[in-house]
């Protein structure tokens, strides 16, 4: 008779010997089941892995007993086939010939047997007998696999997710042989056509290749749109639908890929915000510290993506972007700490300098000082432009390079002191040398020195009453050595004077001139002439002896002034050292 079936009933007929398989049979989560409508007669084939060894008679006789449970209203003929993936013929068949054998009240579900069928091997029980035959014709069994080719595969299900199938099978085609109609099956998926499943098989079919091809994030986005649509879709599908189950496996399916999608835009647009920061300058470390942060959640969600995901490929040659970023704000933030640091140890060491410029006390410490301001400045100015501190380096150096110049001018200061101070203490020795040594305008000269250059150290030097105490001395010997050098020249006038006197045409006197006085010796000569003017007054010459009376009074007159222009007395002597004349101080 001819089998008046939909396509999507032998689907849901195969789900549900699929998983009736799946309970009865411990390997039968390698097995896949198709049935097809071929010469009026329903056709199921069973394939498995070619490593499996299954036992025929027992999947036939599964095959059996949940067509039997169905309870069709009309006598059916059903052939079973079974075998390998990717083997274009089965190796095994039998044929089912469903007949009614009992009806339950009036209009209910109808029993069912098996008419005996084949010759190789069969079993019998009360109401039905199955036929195997593990040898089968080629070009019949070409012909009558034709049907499966275009029927689609069913997705494996797992233990956990499996529905009571003899169960369910037989409400159903009871409740269509009761011609019922109820609300219940006609919703979505219950009895009609699957288009929300197809579709959604479809879309988990096509997204890994979609995925995998993928070049931007718009493109992921149509592709989770895709996801979302068909797992939406598929919330119409009530919970007592057979293919609820199968529904909430492909919901779980899409809802993994969508996730696995999300977590790498979300990276995607991560990347792209910190793009767009790196584009303006960073102005603080924070700022920099904030966009490391987004480099590295851009990264690390595209680094748990293993190479046997779709999304590997695209995730590959986003990573070594990413991490160049990455690294390039590791080294900025590395470089601006760096400036930081020195910012910061400018700083501290500022303090310390205006620590050092308080308590200074000698050169020594002022040099310190200008040395120390000297490192602040110049560890402000290394600071770059592009640096965060920048700003903060230029106000720092708005008052620290005054300090610097108060510092190098007391530095300078000082220095002038010390050696200006050394200087007048090294001339005062020298003139004391010349001092020792007579020589009265040398000594008076280096006294003046001193005395200068101890006057020219300034009040707000540390060496300032140092050198005053100099002044007062240095000055006192200045003036002795001034009056020396008066009275040293005023004996050299004295003795021209006494020169000059006591000559006369002839030696007259000899003189020697000394702090003690003026003492001046008559010549023999002059002495004798002297003395034979005196015996003989009234000889022939006593015009002479005249004169010689009235040139020793002449002469002591002479002496006696050079006595008061040189402020010392006189002691005149004839050639035999008795006194003639004298002249104190004051006489």
């Amino acid at each position: 008779m001819k089998v008046a079936v939909q396509q999507e009933d032998l689907q849901l007929l195969a789900k549900t010997l699929q998983e009736q398989l799946l309970v009865e049979v411990s390997t039968a989560e390698v097995f896949e089941v198709k049935c097809a409508v071929n010469k009026d007669g329903l056709m199921i084939l069973t394939q498995h892995a070619s490593d499996v060894i299954v036992d025929a008679q027992l999947i036939f006789a599964v095959i059996e007993e949940v067509l039997q449970s169905l309870a069709p209203h009309k006598k059916q003929r059903v052939q079973c086939f079974l075998r390998v993936f990717g083997e274009q013929l089965p190796y095994a068949k039998c044929f089912l010939a469903l007949k009614q054998t009992e009806r339950w009240g009036d209009g209910g579900m109808e029993g069912w047997g098996v008419e005996e069928a084949g010759e190789a091997i069969s079993y019998s029980s009360s109401s039905s007998a199955l036929t195997y035959s593990p040898s089968i014709d080629e070009a019949e069994e070409e012909e009558l696999f034709d049907p499966f080719a275009d029927v689609p595969n069913l997705s494996a299900l797992k233990p956990g997710f499996q529905v009571k199938p003899i169960l369910l099978g037989a409400a159903l085609l009871g409740i269509v042989v009761l011609g019922g109609g109820a609300y219940f099956l006609t919703r979505p998926c219950v009895m009609s056509e699957c288009k929300e499943i197809q579709n959604a098989e479809e879309v988990k079919t096509k997204s890994p290749q979609l995925m995998r091809h993928a070049k931007s994030e718009k493109e992921l986005l149509a592709i989770q749109q895709q996801l979302a649509a068909a797992s939406t879709a598929l919330n119409i599908i009530p919970s007592w639908s057979p293919r609820y189950q199968v529904s909430k496996e492909l919901k779980a399916s899409l809802s993994g890929r969508s996730e696995k999608i999300s977590q790498v835009v979300m990276a995607l647009q991560t990347a792209s915000l910190a793009t767009q920061k790196v584009q303006t300058p960073a102005y603080s470390l924070e700022e920099l510290q904030a966009r490391q942060h987004l480099w590295r959640q851009a990264i690390a969600p595209l680094e748990a993506i293993s190479s046997s995901s779709e999304l590997y490929g695209l995730v590959q040659g986003k990573l070594l972007n990413y991490r160049v970023h990455l690294h390039a704000v590791n080294q900025q933030i590395f470089t601006e700490e760096k400036w930081l640091k020195k910012l910061t140890a400018a700083k501290a060491v500022a303090v310390a300098a205006e620590k050092r410029q308080a308590t200074a006390k000698s050169l020594n410490d002022w040099q310190k000082v200008q040395s120390t301001w000297l490192v602040v400045v110049n560890t402000l100015n290394t600071i770059p432009r592009t640096s965060a501190g920048y700003q903060e380096a230029q106000k720092l150096l708005i008052d620290y390079k005054p300090k610097l110049a108060v510092a190098r001018d007391r530095a300078t200061k000082e220095r002038f002191a010390v050696k200006s101070y050394q200087q007048a203490l090294n001339t005062a020795n020298q003139a004391k040398v010349y001092q020792q040594q007579n020589q009265w305008q040398a000594a008076a000269t280096y006294w003046d020195q001193a005395l200068q250059t101890a006057k020219q150290i300034s009040e707000d030097s540390l060496y300032y009453t140092q050198a005053q105490s100099l002044i007062e001395p240095y000055s006192a010997a200045l003036k002795q050595a001034q009056e020396k050098v008066q009275v040293v020249s005023s004996l050299q006038q004295t003795r021209t004077d006494l020169d000059k006197t006591c000559i006369n045409g002839i030696r007259i006197c000899t003189f020697s001139v000394d702090n003690a006085g003026i003492i001046v010796r008559l010549t023999p000569e002059y002495d004798q002439i002297r003395q034979n003017n005196l015996a003989n007054p009234y000889s022939e010459n006593s015009d002479t002896a005249v004169d010689v009376t009235n040139h020793l009074q002449i002469l002591r007159e002479a002496l006696a002034v050079i006595s008061d222009n040189a402020n010392v007395s006189l002691f005149l002597y004839d050639s035999q050292g008795q006194v003639i004349y004298t002249r104190t101080l004051g006489g």
